[in-house]
C-alpha cells in the first residue's frame, strides 16, 4: 500500500481530527480537503491554535513524529512584553499541571521573536492595543503534554494570546496560507 502524506496550515477554530462524536457542531479537518480514508493528524493542535499540521495514512510515521526525537517549534503571542528572565525560565523548564499532578517540562529552546510574524488576521480577533502591549516568543519543544506551551507561558507570567506551530523537524509552515493543504511524497523530518 502506498501511503499518502499532507502538510496543512490548520486554521483557528478547527479540531485536529476527522470525527467528532459529541453533539456540538465543530469544524473538522475533512472540511479543508478530501483526505483519503485512514488519514490521521500527526499530533494535535487544539481548537484555538493554528499552524503546521501533518496528516498521513502511515501510523509508523505518525508515531515517530510524535516521539521526543522530533522538535516542534511554536511562535507564541503573549500578553505583555516578555522578559529575559521569563525566557530563561521557559528554557530551563517550568512546573505545569498535567493530569492532576505537577510536571516539570523538559529543557527547551526559547527566544524572543523581534519582528512580529505575518500570519495574517486570525478568524477571531485577539484584542487591540488598548489592552496593553503584546510580544512574540519562539518555543521549541520535543514533548507534547496537553496544552503544554500555553501552560508554560502562563507559568512564567505571560499568558498565551495566539499560538502558531511553525515547524515540525525540518518541515516548516513557510508561506502556506491558513486552510491550505499540499500533498507531499514524504516528510523530510530529520
Amino acid at each position: 500500500m502506498r501511503h499518502q502524506h499532507y502538510i496543512l496550515h490548520k486554521p483557528y477554530g478547527y479540531l485536529s481530527q476527522f470525527k467528532y462524536e459529541l453533539k456540538r457542531k465543530k469544524k473538522l479537518l475533512g472540511e479543508l480537503f478530501d483526505f483519503p480514508k485512514g488519514s490521521m493528524a500527526i499530533g494535535r493542535l487544539d481548537e484555538d491554535s493554528e499552524g503546521l499540521l501533518l496528516v498521513t495514512t502511515d501510523g509508523r510515521v505518525s508515531d515517530y513524529i510524535c516521539s521526543s526525537k522530533v522538535d516542534k517549534e511554536y511562535f507564541v503571542q503573549v500578553d505583555g512584553l516578555i522578559t529575559p528572565n521569563a525566557i530563561s525560565l521557559l528554557s530551563k523548564g517550568v512546573e505545569i499541571g498535567f493530569e492532576g499532578t505537577k510536571y516539570l517540562t523538559k529543557t527547551c529552546s526559547a527566544h524572543q521573536v523581534e519582528i512580529e510574524p505575518n500570519f495574517g488576521p486570525r478568524a477571531k480577533k485577539i484584542r487591540d492595543e488598548r489592552h496593553g502591549p503584546t510580544s512574540w516568543v519562539s518555543i521549541t519543544v520535543n514533548e507534547g503534554k496537553f496544552r503544554q506551551v500555553r501552560k508554560m507561558t502562563a507559568a512564567v507570567g505571560f499568558p498565551t494570546l495566539r499560538l502558531v506551530r511553525v515547524r515540525i523537524g525540518n518541515v516548516q509552515l513557510n508561506n502556506l496560507k491558513s486552510g491550505e493543504v499540499i500533498e507531499v511524497p514524504e516528510f523530510n523530518i530529520k
